[in-house]
């Protein structure tokens, strides 16, 4: 586990009459606060009803039982764990550090990672969109003006829309997403080709000299297109534990990297007779990782990376585009949302795309949400690093350490059932004045 930051920030909210009056209802009121607080701030709780009883099993004698309906809340409640910032911050932030914790342990070991992946090739990777059309932008190659002849601020709304929405390519745009995993897996094909011609030795024997780990997030662009970040590693034949081959470099990697990006394209349906091919845009940024030693600012160190990548896999489509964050039903239902017209109307286009029977394979409409993409935010290859549910894991055993446990003689029944997610009003606002809501700007910091 991680070391504790003895550091806590305590919120001092301004408590009102009303509020203590409303509050007052609840028979327990001390134990709700307790019960609120165990959930570190988590606004989305997962409301469940059951019971769980501990039982002598020599005697038979009832030792402990706990029944939801008698708990302060009237249910247990549990994190929701949602690694979306838009719908919970606090566990999206528990999301962002364990998304950290895997990217650094592999890069520079720990989590039962050998250190020696420190010393292996690495390279850092962003994998952009080709253009569908002309957008706002902030800057270009030759001029700080956009296009339509304005200079647009970093927060500027306009900033990624079409400069003319009735030319620009949405039906492209929504199939480049859809087609983005696919081209992913197309790159890594052309990668091992590309290191095993550079080792002169047919692709199927790649694996007995060395294998490509990668761990990668998809993050939207401002223009509602999804672009890659990943960190790829040379490894040896056994993965972590053996070294690559000698003629393995960091540089070999980043240009095999960007020649497998040059050459990935996967076929796309035919589109008003017009036969698609999506490939990666011309923005390709391929870096080499350096050791933490180098701490210049031109360096790209392991931390470096570890924390950039974590901070994109909090984002969905909404904090870049405006859009929606849960699936639609109907198309109906896109009038009574308040959301940008440029996602809008790549909605719509995912809507229309996937009535296509030919297109039925992409469930366009089940991810029109999310702008056709359908892939997984945070993927990686089994020996890039630890996992996600090995951390989980690792942080429950640590809890379990703390906490009492039941006799080795004790038997324990318990069932519980979904109830709901979320809380009711009253306990949304007792939640935000015990400091689960959020950080309080007037908050003091004090050290335990």
């Amino acid at each position: 586990m991680p070391p504790h930051d003895r550091t806590t920030t305590i919120p001092r909210p301004d408590v009102s009459a009303a509020d203590l009056a409303t509050f007052s209802s609840y028979r327990d009121l001390p134990g709700l606060v307790r019960q609120l607080s165990s959930l570190g701030g988590c606004t989305q709780p997962i409301r469940l009803e059951g019971h769980r009883t501990e039982i002598n099993a020599s005697t038979g004698e009832i030792l402990r039982e706990l029944k939801s309906a008698n708990l302060p809340a009237g249910h247990l409640l549990v994190r929701c764990g949602n690694r979306r910032t838009t719908r919970c911050p606090s566990c999206a932030e528990l999301y962002r550090q364990d998304t950290f914790q895997l990217m650094a342990a592999g890069l520079r070991g720990g989590k039962n990672i050998p250190e020696q992946v420190a010393t292996r090739p690495r390279a850092f990777a962003t994998f952009t969109a080709p253009s569908f059309g002309p957008v706002h932008r902030r800057r270009s190659a030759t001029s700080t003006r956009c296009g339509c002849g304005r200079t647009h601020t970093k927060d500027d709304p306009a900033l990624g829309t079409p400069l003319d929405p009735e030319r620009y390519d949405y039906n492209g745009a929504v199939l480049w997403n859809a087609h983005a995993p696919a081209l992913w897996a197309r790159f890594m094909l052309h990668l091992r080709r590309t290191i095993a011609a550079v080792a002169g030795i047919p692709q199927r024997f790649l694996p007995d000299i060395a294998r490509i780990s990668y761990a990668k997030v998809a993050e939207y662009q401002r223009r509602g297109l999804i672009h890659f970040h990943a960190v790829i590693r040379l490894d040896g034949p056994a993965g972590i534990r053996t070294p690559p081959p000698v003629w393995a470099t960091p540089e070999l990697l980043a240009n095999a990297v960007q020649t497998a990006a040059a050459s990935a394209h996967v076929e796309g349906p035919e589109i008003d007779g017009r036969a698609c091919s999506f490939g990666f845009g011309k923005q390709l940024d391929v870096k080499v990782i350096r050791s933490a030693a180098f701490q210049d600012r031109s360096t790209i160190t392991e931390g470096k990376v570890a924390g950039y990548v974590a901070k994109y896999a909090t984002k969905g489509a909404e904090s870049a585009t405006g859009t929606l964050d849960r699936r639609l039903k109907l198309i109906a239902e896109l009038s009574q949302e308040t959301i940008p017209d440029h996602a809008a109307r790549m909605i719509r286009t995912a809507w229309a795309l996937g009535a296509r029977r030919d297109l039925e394979r992409l469930k366009l409409r089940a991810w029109a949400h999310m702008l056709g993409f359908r892939g997984h935010f945070s993927t990686k290859t089994r020996t890039y690093s630890t996992t996600l549910g090995a951390l989980r894991d690792a942080r429950a055993a640590w809890h379990r350490r703390h906490t009492p446990a039941p006799e080795p003689t004790t038997l324990v029944i318990a069932h519980w059932a979904y109830d709901g997610v979320g809380l009711t009003p009253d306990l949304e606002r007792l939640a935000a004045l015990v400091g689960g809501g959020g950080p309080n700007p007037e908050a003091v910091t004090t050290r335990a």
